[in-house]
C-alpha cells in the first residue's frame, strides 16, 4: 500500500506506518458505539453543591500549595463564526439583497455595537452603506482578515474607547485563580504554527499593560498541535488519499491531538477552557469563584484517593475494600463488575490511581455539543463519560432515547489532576481509549474524501480518567461561535 516516497513522507512529519495503517482500517470498520447507561442527571452522576459544600471547596484551593496553571485550545481559525457573513457576500456578489430580519441584516443594523467597529470604520475605502465592502474589510486579508484569524486575536468586547481580545480575557481570568506562591499566573495557549508570531506580538503589546493592571506577573507559553498527530485521509474506498502530486494527504488530527500537548505541562493543577468561552470583566467575580469550587472539589476528591490509596498498600481489608467502592460509585459513577477476590484489590487500585478531572456541567439550553452520560466500560464496569453525538447510534432506539434525555451540557469547564499519591506525573498517553474517534466527510482538490479525528480531548482522551460532573450556573459559560453571539448581553458594553 505504501511506496518510498510514502515512507519517508511519514518518517519527515515523526508518524509510524503502522500508525497509518490502523488508521486506515477504522475508514473501513468504523468506531464502536459507546453503550449508554444513562444520561448523567441530579444526583444521578451530576453532583449539586450546597453553600456549605462550595465553602469547604474554596477553602480547600485557597489553601493550595502548588503550582496550577491555564490551558486554553486556541488553535482554530474563526471562519466558521463569520459563516452568515461568508453567505452574505455571495449573495450580494449575485446582485441580491439581504433579507430582512437575517443575521447578516441585524449584523448591519448593530455593526458600530461590535467591539471590532473601531478598527474597522478606520480602514482606507470603509463605507458603512456599501455592505460587500464592509464584509470584505472585515473579513479579507486586505482588511481586518477576521475570516482566517484565530478567535483569540479578534476584538470581542468594548470597554469604553477601548476593546479586548478572548486572549486579553483569558490572561484576566488566569490571574484571579492560577497565582502561585510567586505572584506569577501561568497561561498555556495551543495555537498553530502560522498563528504564532500574532499571538506573540499581541502578547508583547498587552502583557506589561495587565501586570502593571493586575499586580501579577504573567508566565506565557504556547504550544503547537504536532504534525505527527494528524490523521490520513481516505479516498471514498477506504485507500490513502492522494494529492495531484502523489502524495498522501494528512489533516489535523481535532482538539484530540492536544492530550500530547497537556502531557508535557508541568503544573499539578490543569484548568481548561475553550478560547471563546470568554466573559466581560464584570462576570469575573463569578466566573473565578466557580473555577476555585471546582479546584477545590478536585482537590478534595484527590486528598480521599491519595488516602485510600496509601491505605491500599498494606494488607487485605474487606472493610477498607468496601468503602472505596462505595466511594467510586459515589463519587465517579463506577459501578464494579463482579470479581474473584484475588483480582479485587488490584482493580480497585488500578480505578483509583488515575488522573482525575473535574467537570463543571451547565443545563442544557440547547448549545451545539456533547453532554454527560453514564456507560458500560469494556472490563464491565461503569464510569462517567462526556460524549458527543457523532459517537452516538442512532439506529438503536434505547440508545438514541437515552441520549435524548440528557439535561446538561459540556461547556469544557475541567480541571484536572495530574499527578499520582506518590507525586509522580501520569503519562496521559496510557489513559486515552484509542477505539473511539471521528470519521467525517470532505473534499480535497474537489474530490471527495474521508477525514479522521482523533478521539476528543474531553472525550475519548479523558476516557480512562477519574471524572466527576459539577452543576454550574449558566452564567459562568459564555461561548462565542458566531459573530452574532457579540450582540449577546453577557458580551455588550452595558
Amino acid at each position: 500500500m505504501f511506496n518510498q516516497g510514502d515512507l519517508r513522507q511519514f518518517e519527515e512529519a515523526g508518524i509510524h506506518a503502522d500508525t497509518v495503517s490502523t488508521q486506515l482500517e477504522h475508514f473501513k470498520t468504523g468506531f464502536p458505539f459507546p453503550e449508554i447507561i444513562a444520561p448523567a442527571a441530579k444526583g444521578s452522576g451530576i453532583q449539586v453543591m450546597n453553600r456549605a459544600e462550595r465553602e469547604e471547596a474554596m477553602a480547600a484551593f485557597a489553601g493550595f500549595r502548588g503550582n496550577a496553571e491555564k490551558f486554553v485550545p486556541a488553535s482554530g481559525a474563526a471562519t466558521r463564526m463569520f459563516k452568515e457573513l461568508f453567505d452574505a457576500k455571495a449573495l450580494l456578489e449575485r446582485g441580491e439583497e439581504i433579507k430582512e430580519g437575517s443575521s447578516a441584516s441585524l449584523f448591519f443594523a448593530e455593526l458600530d455595537s461590535f467591539a471590532f467597529y473601531s478598527e474597522l470604520s478606520a480602514l482606507p475605502g470603509f463605507s458603512k452603506t456599501v455592505k460587500a465592502d464592509v464584509i470584505t474589510l472585515l473579513l479579507d486579508e486586505k482588511g481586518l482578515n477576521y475570516g482566517s484569524l484565530p478567535k483569540g486575536l479578534l476584538k470581542f468586547h468594548k470597554y469604553g474607547n477601548k476593546s479586548r481580545t478572548p486572549y486579553e480575557e483569558h490572561l484576566l481570568e488566569a490571574a484571579e485563580y492560577t497565582v502561585n506562591r510567586s505572584d506569577e499566573a501561568r497561561v498555556t495557549f495551543s495555537v498553530s504554527p502560522e498563528h504564532l508570531g500574532s499571538f506573540k506580538e499581541l502578547e508583547n503589546s498587552v502583557k506589561p499593560v495587565y501586570e502593571q493592571l493586575l499586580k501579577t506577573r504573567f508566565d506565557i507559553s504556547y504550544t503547537l498541535q504536532k504534525r505527527s498527530t494528524d490523521t490520513v485521509a481516505a479516498d471514498p474506498e477506504n485507500r490513502p488519499f492522494r494529492k495531484s502530486d502523489g502524495s498522501i494527504l494528512f489533516r489535523p488530527g481535532g482538539h484530540g491531538a492536544l492530550i500530547e500537548n497537556l502531557n508535557e505541562t508541568e503544573s499539578e493543577i490543569v484548568f481548561i477552557k475553550n478560547i471563546d468561552n470568554v466573559s466581560r470583566e464584570e462576570n469575573l467575580p463569578l466566573v473565578s469563584e466557580w473555577k476555585k469550587i471546582l479546584g477545590g472539589k478536585l482537590l478534595l476528591i484527590r486528598e480521599r484517593i491519595f488516602g485510600y490509596l496509601e491505605k491500599l498498600d498494606g494488607e487485605f481489608n474487606p472493610e477498607l475494600n468496601k468503602e472505596v467502592e462505595e466511594f467510586l460509585e459515589k463519587t465517579f459513577c463506577i459501578k464494579l463488575p463482579s470479581l474473584p477476590q484475588k483480582l479485587y484489590k488490584d482493580f480497585i487500585i488500578a480505578k483509583l490511581n488515575r488522573p482525575v478531572r473535574v467537570c463543571g456541567m451547565v443545563k442544557n439550553q440547547g448549545e451545539p455539543g456533547g453532554g454527560p452520560f453514564i456507560v458500560r466500560d469494556a472490563d464491565g464496569s461503569t464510569s462517567l463519560q462526556i460524549l458527543e453525538s457523532a459517537q452516538i447510534n442512532f439506529n438503536d432506539p434505547v440508545q438514541k432515547e437515552r441520549f435524548s434525555h440528557s439535561t446538561h451540557f459540556n461547556p469544557v469547564d475541567i480541571v484536572c489532576s495530574l499527578t499520582d499519591y506518590k507525586g509522580n506525573r501520569f503519562n496521559l498517553m496510557k489513559y486515552v481509549d484509542q477505539e473511539t474517534g471521528f470519521i467525517s466527510y470532505k473534499s480535497y482538490e474537489g474530490r471527495p474524501l474521508k477525514a479522521l479525528e482523533l478521539p476528543g480531548l474531553w472525550n475519548g482522551a479523558m476516557s480512562n480518567w477519574n471524572t466527576a460532573f459539577i452543576e454550574v450556573p449558566v452564567e459562568t459559560f459564555s461561548p462565542v461561535k458566531s459573530v452574532m453571539d457579540l450582540l449577546r448581553p453577557e458580551h455588550r458594553e452595558s
